[in-house]
């Protein structure tokens, strides 16, 4: 397949130790001026970036399967999005919209309610960050149903406010100490093919009896759900588990939210990971990817439950910034034109065919699942005990491939590039893990 989206494809390139002196320097610093919750997982210092790579400080280049978690779908520095930046930038760089409106915050929700499932009227309004969209669509589904209730299903991630780190299946290290943490907030079990085998509708008929039973569906406003679990160690759920728990919520007067915030905006190859898991959810949540690295996080949904909240009950200072929405207006107009989907999908077939070779070497892998541009693998042994994918990410860290972690374990990689990555370079960041695979096994 050709590449169409790249312009430059800059090769890895390590030519100091990992960090580099100048990194060291600035990780000194940090640790005096910086809070020490604000962790440095690869510690080094981000110079410059464009496409799939960035430089750190040292000159050292790198490969980055991680886009910031996602963020970065259509590239560091992308040309349409650093000039929608800086045209706006030299216009207009704020003003409260809910005092006096500007047109970049208008077609921005006019292309999401274009994008996003579902022929119906959708409206939309605009945050800062993934958390905040799950707080404010929250507050629209408890608006509209006079409900105070909020299921959330089990190895999901929302964020860490209050009321998202309640939301949250792992309290450690995102809400541990800092509570009481929001209450009238119920987990429930989650579809987790690898793990349970149940079929999607069996999944189904177990979350729907748990929240029956323990909850009440009458004190439930809206059912919140990643549609592949992102921070859990991106679990898809069976075939037909999302479309039954949508049935199961429209009868109940739930309204039931995609918290689309990492697998949204062509992230796994559809426009929005919902559409290709047959589920059409009453309102999305975008953030991460929708802007091209600026600061923005969209909630959309159905005219009416969008429009049940009152006038001045959602909004903010800096949220929908105009900066920031010329940018999403910048990314949303590329979905179409440079074919975003088929990129993703592409991605896929490289990553899975890379995963499937190194899988006949090392069982350890055990599962390899995603869609699109984010696949994960989960480790374990053969007698099933879960094997930490830290010094794996290390590793590869140190010979210029940034991965991530994730899942309640520890044991999950998972690979996040942005969609203008060469198959060059993802053949040389997949030898590099292969490299670090050798490496564990025999170790």
């Amino acid at each position: 397949m050709t590449d169409t989206i790249a312009t430059q494809a800059p090769a890895r390139s390590v030519v100091t130790e990992i960090p580099g002196p100048k990194s060291q320097e600035l990780l000194a610093r940090k640790a005096e001026a910086v809070a020490n919750a604000i962790p440095a997982n690869l510690p080094v210092f981000i110079e410059s970036a464009h496409g799939a790579t960035f430089t750190d400080v040292d000159g050292n280049t790198f490969l980055d399967l991680g886009c910031g978690i996602g963020v970065t779908t259509i590239g560091h520095t992308d040309d349409a999005v650093v000039a929608a930046v800086r045209e706006q930038v030299g216009k207009l760089t704020h003003s409260l919209v809910g005092q006096t409106p500007y047109e970049p915050y208008v077609r921005a929700a006019e292309l999401l309610a274009e994008l996003t499932p579902g022929d119906f009227k959708k409206k939309s309004f605009f945050v800062n960050s993934g958390a905040e969209a799950v707080e404010n669509g929250v507050k629209v589904a408890r608006k509209y149903t006079g409900r105070g209730g909020v299921a959330v299903l089990e190895h999901g991630y929302h964020g860490r406010t209050n009321l998202t780190a309640a939301m949250n299946f792992k309290i450690a290290p995102y809400g541990n100490g800092q509570g009481p943490l929001a209450s009238s907030v119920f987990h429930a079990p989650n579809s987790y093919p690898f793990r349970d085998g149940l079929s999607g509708p069996d999944a189904a008929k177990r979350t729907q009896w748990y929240l029956e039973k323990h909850v009440g569906v009458e004190e439930l406003a809206c059912l919140v759900v990643e549609p592949i679990q992102g921070e859990g160690g991106f679990i898809v759920p069976a075939d037909g588990y999302l479309p039954a728990m949508q049935e199961w919520c429209t009868k109940n007067g739930i309204v039931m939210i995609a918290d689309e915030v990492q697998s949204g905006v062509c992230r796994t190859g559809t426009n929005f990971a919902s559409e290709q898991l047959g589920w059409t959810p009453d309102i999305v949540l975008s953030a991460k990817g929708i802007a091209g690295g600026m600061p923005l996080a969209g909630v959309t949904g159905r005219a009416e439950i969008i429009d049940a909240m009152h006038s001045g009950g959602v909004g903010g200072t800096f949220g929908g910034n105009p900066v920031s929405c010329a940018a999403a207006v910048a990314v949303l107009e590329q979905v179409t034109s440079r074919d975003l989907n088929g990129k993703a999908k592409h991605i896929e077939e490289v990553i899975t065919g890379h995963l499937r070779k190194l899988q006949e070497s090392y069982p350890i892998i055990a599962d390899i699942r995603g869609r699109g541009a984010m696949i994960a693998v989960e480790l374990q042994t053969e007698a099933g005990t879960p094997v930490s994918a830290g010094p794996i990410a290390e590793a590869a860290g140190k010979l210029g491939v940034m991965v991530l972690t994730a899942g309640a374990d520890g044991n999950i990689l998972r690979f996040l590039p942005s969609l203008v990555i060469t198959d060059e370079q993802l053949d040389d960041a997949f030898d590099v893990i292969g490299e670090v695979f050798r490496e564990v096994a025999s170790a």
